[in-house]
């Protein structure tokens, strides 16, 4: 596979990780604006942003759990040579769970559909990595 098909659902993950960044600060600047929200509330940490700045927040954190097991599954893959056709749509079918995942976060915030979303990503990682392991250390 060409090294652009193998980083193309890299860059889409990046892409949804920066529109989260984005949207988390336009709530959060919004909330002080509209003085939802004190800068004194907030100066250390402190959860105290209204419920959609939280939602949204919430949401970009998530992008730093689960996916950078697949940042680095793709980190390892590429160098190696073992970023095959496989890897690439498992990549695909990771990336789109992901963005489901947020859809739902970011949006109705249904736990349901959400943890849905959630676990057949973690399902399809799982795979990815088991299926890259098996490659190595089978040498196929």
């Amino acid at each position: 596979m060409s090294v652009q098909m193998v980083l193309l659902p890299v860059f889409v993950m990046v892409g949804l990780t920066f529109a989260l960044l984005l949207g988390m600060a336009g709530a959060r600047r919004q909330a002080l604006v509209s003085k939802q929200t004190k800068i004194r509330d907030i100066a250390l940490g402190q959860p105290n942003w209204p419920v959609r700045a939280t939602q949204i927040g919430n949401c970009y954190r998530n992008q730093f759990e689960l996916p950078v097991l697949f940042y680095a599954l793709i980190a390892l893959a590429l160098p190696l040579r073992h970023a095959d056709f496989v890897l690439v749509l498992l990549s695909w079918v990771f990336v789109v769970t992901r963005l489901v995942h947020a859809g739902f976060f970011v949006t109705t915030n249904d736990l349901n559909q959400r943890s849905l979303a959630w676990f057949a990503g973690v399902l399809v990682l799982l795979a990815m990595w088991v299926y890259f392991a098996l490659k190595i250390l089978l040498l196929i």
